[in-house]
């Protein structure tokens, strides 16, 4: 998952799959990848794949109220409590569930998050989308290519990744341009440019939903640090997280998801904080894209205790262990400095 998104398909949706699928029904199958040397079908029986393909609307909905809960609470600290300690600690939040947002209109572009298929494009687009004002229709398109190519050398992302591992001094100069807002205004910029009534309707709808609730609970001020967060502390997060996922991947090339991907198992700071809505359980996520994120806990523990992960070094423990591999040397061919 990435926060690169391509243009704005002509229709509005991504076209139907060449066998007349709907395009929410392609990115939800169960083996994605189409040159996986492990699919998750060769590792567990149908009868146990099936309650992790279960889709439900109550677990959908709760998630989404809990997220909201946490994004009312980043706004109300500073808004009872004003001092610069409080400021930080929303700013953190906020940038973390903007990150939970991307899950949220990821999971539903898949067609997974809700069972209701078209609470997923309410949802994912309108919502999800609108407030992070991105098209989760544009997103499908180019995500569909990242499961479909994962291992290969046409995986979109597969240049992202290969900026890891990198040096500790080009780490900390990534660091640097994103604590110090460089990489989120460059983002907010190339938004601007590309700017339309049409292409950005659900940016605009949610967020003056957004500054009428600030407004109307007398904290119209708070609406800032939104944008604070997006700028100084998303970008950091959303780095933390595609090193967890891919940077760290023993081999970009290889066609087994245990050497191209990585999960990361982490603390309850972390969850709130760096990785919500089971963001850290990607290599689950590209074994099946038909599992919704809420199961992919469950999925991992089946797997552990089935020794899928064993001789494997697919998993980080924390994102200190995440930017610890992200700066050792590799082939520089695969991961040049």
């Amino acid at each position: 998952m990435t926060n690169f998104v391509p243009e704005e398909p002509r229709n509005g949706e991504m076209d139907a799959a060449p066998d007349g699928s709907h395009p929410a029904d392609v990115a939800a199958r169960v083996d994605s990848s189409i040159g996986a040397a492990v699919k998750l079908s060769d590792v567990l029986t149908r009868e146990e794949m099936k309650p992790f393909m279960e889709r439900s609307d109550a677990r959908a909905w709760w998630m989404v109220f809990v997220n909201a809960l946490i994004f009312a609470a980043a706004f109300a600290l500073p808004a009872i409590w004003l001092n610069p300690l409080t400021v930080l600690v929303s700013l953190l939040i906020l940038g973390g569930r903007q990150l939970g947002l991307a899950i949220f209109y990821h999971d539903c572009s898949h067609g997974v998050f809700f069972r209701t298929r078209w609470l997923n494009d309410v949802i994912g687009h309108w919502v999800a989308g609108g407030l992070l004002n991105t098209s989760m229709y544009a997103y499908r398109a180019y995500h569909l290519k990242h499961h479909q190519f994962a291992g290969t050398k046409d995986d979109p992302d597969l240049g992202i990744a290969m900026a890891y591992p990198t040096t500790r001094a080009s780490m900390k100069r990534k660091f640097s341009r994103d604590l110090s807002g460089r990489t989120g205004l460059k983002a907010l910029k190339g938004q601007a440019l590309k700017f339309g009534l049409r292409r950005n309707l659900p940016f605009l709808i949610m967020h003056s939903a957004l500054f009428g609730v600030l407004w109307l609970t007398g904290i119209p001020w708070a609406y800032v640090l939104w944008w604070l967060a997006y700028v100084f502390v998303h970008q950091l997060i959303t780095r933390l997280r595609f090193m967890g996922e891919h940077g760290v991947a023993i081999d970009l090339l290889s066609p087994d998801a245990r050497e191209n991907t990585c999960t990361t198992l982490v603390s309850w700071w972390e969850r709130l904080l760096i990785a919500p809505n089971y963001v850290n359980y990607h290599l689950e996520h590209h074994l099946s894209a038909a599992v919704p994120c809420y199961r992919l806990k469950g999925l991992h523990a089946l797997l552990e205790e089935k020794g899928f992960f064993d001789g494997y070094e697919c998993l980080s423990r924390g994102y200190i262990d995440v930017v610890t591999k992200a700066m050792r040397k590799q082939d520089p061919e695969l991961a040049p400095v």
